[in-house]
């Protein structure tokens, strides 16, 4: 089983609450918009990092991040990507990677709004954890823990950190 800290939309801030709330995690995935480098390497420092570069982020970001991570946690198929809208309104680059990689979790960031989403239409659970940063236009912040258990994705919380 694996433990997984869910953040998206730093924008270069990063809330000293996510050390506390993510120490239990095994990993922690970052849906883009990071913001600055020292942020990636703060979170790396602290946890197994994986990540996908967002559209506020530099070279120096997308130099260490892919636009599309797709990858297996546990038994379950994984792709974020930073822009990638919700079912079933996804973003138009977003459909042709959810055929071809047929993932049972999709993340993406970006909208600035918490959103857990089952798709039955792909048999895929949506989730994008907020912002936890203090730019944008979302009233609180957010981040997510949950769990991956062979092929099931379970105990999944939304963590408020506080108003923007």
């Amino acid at each position: 089983m694996k433990r997984i800290g869910l953040i998206s939309d730093t924008h270069s801030f990063l809330d000293e609450q996510v050390f506390t709330y993510f120490e239990k995690c095994d990993e922690i995935w970052h849906a883009g918009d990071f913001g600055n480098i020292a942020l990636a390497e703060k979170l790396a420092a602290f946890k197994p990092l994986k990540g996908v570069y967002g559209n506020i982020d530099g070279q120096d970001i997308r130099a260490l991040y892919p636009e599309v991570n797709a990858f297996t946690c546990e038994e379950v198929k994984v792709l974020m990507i930073h822009i990638g809208g919700y079912p079933p309104k996804y973003n138009p680059n977003s459909k042709p990677l959810l055929k071809n990689h047929n993932p049972k979790l999709f993340i993406s960031g970006h909208s600035h709004i918490l959103k857990v989403i089952y798709d039955e239409q792909l048999d895929c659970l949506h989730m994008n954890p907020g912002a936890a940063g203090r730019e944008g236009w979302q009233d609180m912040r957010t981040i997510m823990r949950f769990a991956i258990d062979g092929a099931n994705i379970k105990d999944a919380e939304v963590i408020r950190l506080g108003k923007r």
